[in-house]
């Protein structure tokens, strides 16, 4: 049962779901193109939320290690923009996002 309980906190410290007012996704910087010089105007005292397309994608969690290992707190957004905007949150960057071609994941939903 700890081993369970260990877990799902787990999930919670590291994970945030679209209804979270905390969970705004605000800039979007290509995870292949983090780094220091990049990111230099977010604030390090903040959460980072880091999502991409969808479940089907892995550039959030991509993201989210190169956050981490720049000294960012992070959080991955669960579902990505695909559950974002099926929950009715709009997004800012329109048909680049609708295409997730910036992130370097691929994904052309």
């Amino acid at each position: 049962m700890d081993d369970q309980l260990k877990h799902y906190s787990d999930k919670l410290a590291y994970e945030i779901d679209s209804w979270r007012p905390e969970g705004r996704p605000r800039s979007f910087i290509p995870h292949r193109t983090m780094s220091s010089e990049t990111t230099t105007a977010i604030d390090k005292v903040a959460v980072v939320v880091t999502y991409c397309d969808g479940i089907g994608c892995n550039a959030s969690t991509k993201g989210a290690l190169n956050m981490l290992g720049l000294g960012f707190g992070v959080k991955e957004l669960i579902g990505g923009l695909d559950w974002w905007k099926r929950d009715g949150h709009k997004t800012h960057a329109g048909a680049v996002v609708e295409k997730c071609v910036t992130c370097g994941c691929g994904s052309t939903s």
